[in-house]
């Protein structure tokens, strides 16, 4: 991909070790003074969290939700934060409080009972050992798949995203959130030699391809299955807009281009980079898209409000960012439309001044809508894949790359 040139002429704004995850450290030349700001401005607000999460031992979620334990799907998102934090400081007191707040998900490997271990361990655990290489992170990734893996079904040719569920007259849950998970189970495949869990990401992936999306490349947050038989039985929705015919949940529709972007990076699978690049047509050319690009809470509920969702923003950045690295045709358009989002994210609109906001960085979040919660606040996840978005944009800028070969 060839970069704008304005881009990469930009004036240094000190100069600083940086790892992107699991490269290694190089300096950076080209740090614009927007992303030191919104950087310096996560680190305060992540710093001024942490005696609550040390004395807690529990992780934050939103305003509205507190500090949670473990459990609860967001759990990995704060410490995975603090990782991305020290990989772009290379300051010993963020890999120090990272490795201790990354210990209270240690239980969290052996969890069964749902899809989030991906988000839970992966975010933390799998950030972590990337970054410091230890035997015992990569001990707990390799189990944490092993009880992700637990969830597929040979005849669906999923992973079961929840338990079923009469009052919805559920069967075989599968959300398009899943996607996000696959990633925990390559890194898995790659650290312990075993290629069912690679097998498993690619039969989900592929299932999910063919009932998960309609024509133009929208997704519904639900789909559920027949166990027994395989069939797929319709598309509902838990989050977006209450139709699923029409619903275009914008956190879904990043989650899904997020998703099948790490799998054409973890394939080289032509498919899912073409997949991927349909999604991101879907997004960039919706009319109900902001000038901002951050997006409402759905794409296509009928009366669009004009409720936020930044996380589905900061995910979309971050996912177009590297997309941007694998599309010889859009590779510019994307990079650009990735910068344009967290731009916005990191101006005095979205992004919270230190000491506000309880504490989290990113403001104008929407966890759910339809069901009033955790609306027009906080999200941990928002603040996580702000801060990803951040490293691999410095990351492009200064020519190196996201990932190793």
């Amino acid at each position: 991909m060839k970069l704008n040139t304005k881009l990469i002429s930009l004036a240094a704004a000190g100069l600083m070790a940086f790892s992107c995850t699991n490269v290694e450290s190089q300096p950076i030349k080209n740090n614009p003074q927007w992303v030191k700001q919104a950087m310096e401005t996560v680190e305060q607000h992540t710093k001024n969290m942490l005696p609550r999460v040390l004395e807690s031992k529990q992780t934050p979620r939103s305003i509205e939700r507190g500090l949670r334990p473990s459990r609860d799907w967001t759990s990995g998102f704060y410490p995975g934060t603090m990782w991305y934090l020290y990989e772009y400081t290379q300051d010993n007191f963020w890999k120090e409080n990272a490795e201790t707040v990354t210990e209270f998900l240690v239980e969290e490997q052996y969890n069964t009972d749902d899809h989030d271990v991906g988000f839970r361990v992966y975010c933390s655990y799998g950030n972590g050992y990337l970054l410091t290489q230890n035997p015992e992170y990569k001990k707990v990734v390799i189990q944490a798949a092993k009880s992700l893996s637990t969830r597929f079904n040979e005849k669906t040719q999923t992973i079961q995203s929840w338990s079923a569920r009469k009052s919805r007259d559920w069967k075989f849950p599968v959300i398009i959130d899943n996607m996000m998970n696959l990633e925990l189970l390559f890194e898995a495949s790659k650290l312990s030699g075993d290629n069912h869990f690679a097998d498993v990401s690619v039969k989900h992936a592929n299932q999910t391809m063919k009932y998960h999306y309609r024509e133009d490349y929208s997704c519904p947050h639900v789909v559920d299955y027949d166990p027994e038989t395989g069939e797929f039985r319709r598309m509902d929705w838990n989050n977006g807009f209450c139709d699923p015919k029409v619903a275009a949940w914008s956190r879904g529709q990043s989650w899904g281009l997020y998703g099948y972007t790490l799998m054409f990076r973890e394939t080289k699978d032509k498919k899912y980079l073409d997949f991927a690049e349909k999604i991101a047509e879907f997004l960039l050319n919706h009319p109900n898209m902001p000038e901002d690009m951050v997006p409402y809470w759905d794409y296509s509920c009928p009366k669009i409000p004009t409720m936020r969702d930044a996380s589905a923003g900061a995910i979309m950045g971050s996912a177009l960012l590297e997309l941007s690295t694998y599309s010889k045709k859009n590779g510019e358009k994307y990079f650009e439309a990735g910068e344009k989002i967290l731009k916005s994210l990191a101006s005095e609109n979205y992004l919270a001044k230190p000491g506000t906001n309880g504490d989290f960085a990113i403001m104008h979040t929407t966890g759910n809508y339809m069901g009033g919660s955790e609306v027009n606040g906080t999200l941990s996840y928002a603040d996580y894949y702000f801060t990803e978005g951040l490293c691999r944009y410095l990351k492009l800028i200064n020519n190196q790359p996201l990932f190793k070969d």
